[in-house]
């Protein structure tokens, strides 16, 4: 980086996706319409080797805490697995969060949406631990001191079930609600309402995690654009990595998933289903950028630009599961049938009697389109291949960080908080709350 050219400590904004892999975004070598990402990468920088930690909630404990997952408690998902603390499934008192470290250091801390780094708020019935008890945090308990979203790892976009803001529980009451859109809406909020203290504000989307869910006018602007098939479509986007410097142009594609098969052996009518289902996939990942232009412009407005470090990454690579995060894959989705609004029904499950995209259906894009989501790369979330472990990764500030540029140095996303906390000049403690704090990796 450049010499720091700012009069006050720089702001940091974190933009974490869910689910995405490693070329769903224009200037990743996507079909999928990004303009704010993409003029991220032109003014700021493109890292091709920004390693995650494989799933949702380790990735996200790791950024929280700059430690391994197991260091920070949550070595696979958000329930006590009852080995020790490496697996008891929420954060440990032995680590400290960026929030923590940063509000001691006097900055204004900001969460906007996803946390799935404790058990949370189950879809049905009361936490077994309240929220803001040691076992079961969430961002105001964990040094944040705003707050809006949801605990849980995944639900419904137009009704999301424990929606919260700062510590109440509320009910998405518009009928016009979408989640990403909130989410976004609640991001430039927070800026605004920043003050005079320098911010940390942590975005998390949902988007584009299943369920298929969009806005109508969204899933339009993509029908149609995948009736030439995964194939087809894992080849243009190979090209146009190659294209952008992004890869050696002497690495071949990754084959074919075994578990996918060639989209022209299909039927045609099931052919139409599976553009439909990458339509809505696409439209997700278009409408959270949209939302990131409306941060971005937020920052011009407030004449905040030159002085903010943006970053924007994935948590894993593309999803291939069908609606299955830690269960058996046929019954434990069904609780999603109770994420309608209320007079509602909701259908759980890939069938193609249903379109997906809106309320009233949860669906999944499945492996084939997960194998294109993540090309080149061989395999997907959960694998520790490149292709669960890889994320696209954009970082702007004008001024310091050079414009244009591609980095291939290997990084992780361990290191991400030791390298603000450098920037904003704040030092990490050895003693939190009465505990000894584990040193950071990065």
């Amino acid at each position: 980086m450049q010499e720091q050219k700012t009069k006050r400590r720089p702001n940091f904004i974190l933009i974490l996706a869910d689910d995405m892999g490693f070329s769903d975004i224009g200037c990743f070598g996507s079909e999928i319409d990004t303009p704010n990402l993409d003029s991220m990468a032109r003014d700021g920088m493109r890292m091709t080797q920004m390693y995650n930690s494989a799933r949702c909630c380790p990735t996200r404990a790791c950024i929280l805490t700059g430690l391994h997952p197991h260091q920070a408690g949550v070595g696979h998902m958000v329930g006590d697995c009852g080995v020790g603390p490496a697996y008891q499934g929420y954060l440990r008192q032995d680590c400290v969060t960026i929030g923590e470290a940063l509000k001691r250091g006097g900055y204004c801390t900001c969460y906007s949406g996803k946390w799935h780094a404790s058990p949370g708020i189950p879809v049905i019935g009361e936490p077994q631990f309240p929220v803001g008890t040691e076992r079961n945090p969430y961002p105001l308990s964990r040094g944040f001191d705003r707050f809006y979203g949801t605990l849980a790892g995944c639900g419904s976009y137009f009704y999301p079930h424990g929606l919260m803001e700062q510590d109440r529980r509320i009910t998405a009451d518009d009928e016009d609600y979408y989640y990403t859109d909130a989410i976004s809406e609640q991001a430039c909020r927070m800026i605004r309402e920043s003050g005079d203290s320098p911010f940390f504000l942590h975005v998390c989307y949902t988007a584009p995690h299943w369920p298929l869910h969009a806005r109508p006018e969204d899933i339009e602007r993509y029908r149609g654009k995948y009736l030439g098939g995964w194939d087809k479509l894992r080849g243009e986007r190979h090209e146009r990595i190659k294209s952008m410097g992004l890869l050696d142009p002497r690495w071949p594609l990754s084959p074919r998933d075994s578990g996918a098969v060639p989209f022209d052996e299909l039927p045609r009518k099931r052919q139409e289903w599976e553009d439909l289902r990458m339509a809505v996939y696409a439209a997700q990942v278009h409408c959270m950028d949209r939302g990131i232009g409306r941060i971005l412009q937020t920052l011009r407005e407030m004449n905040l630009e030159r002085d903010t470090l943006v970053m924007f990454i994935s948590d894993n690579g593309g999803c291939a599961e069908f609606l299955n995060e830690d269960g058996d894959g046929k019954k434990w989705p069904a609780i999603y049938r109770h994420t309608a609004r209320p007079g509602s029904t909701c259908h759980v499950g890939n069938t193609t009697a249903l379109d997906p995209g809106p309320a009233s259906t949860f669906m999944s894009y499945d492996l084939p389109w997960a194998n294109a989501s993540n090309t080149p790369l061989r395999l997907f979330k959960h694998w520790v291949h490149e292709g669960g472990i890889s994320s696209p990764c954009v970082v702007r500030w004008p001024g310091v960080v050079p414009a244009g540029q591609i980095r291939h140095d290997a990084c992780h996303i361990v290191d991400l908080m030791p390298t603000i906390l450098d920037l904003a000049g704040v030092e990490y403690p050895e003693e939190y709350n009465g505990h000894r704090i584990q040193p950071m990796e990065g």
